[in-house]
């Protein structure tokens, strides 16, 4: 249900700093935030390798399950509502 964030989009390296609260939380800065697209929803992935270096990765938000599918046109008109009536059958 994600996306990966698409860098290709980037001007140029952003770099800034946060400190991390009493209670582990921080604050993505602003400039941060703009040049990589951040959103309200978006994830933040963090990974630590072997040699305990962290990286990032911004995980987007995607609205609607079907958000990349292309419509199909069928030819006939439909009606979801009596669509369903039907095939559910009367009870």
């Amino acid at each position: 249900m994600f996306g990966e964030l698409d860098t290709s989009c980037m001007s140029h390296e952003v770099e800034d700093e946060t400190t991390v609260n009493d209670s582990y939380s921080v604050t993505v800065p602003a400039a941060v935030r703009r040049e990589a697209g951040l959103e309200a929803g978006d994830k933040i992935r963090w990974s630590v390798d072997e040699n305990g270096e962290l990286s990032v990765q911004v995980v987007k938000q995607r609205y609607g399950a079907f958000a990349e599918l292309d419509p199909v046109d069928t030819g006939e008109p439909t009606d979801a509502a009596s669509d369903h009536d039907f095939i559910a059958g009367d009870y």
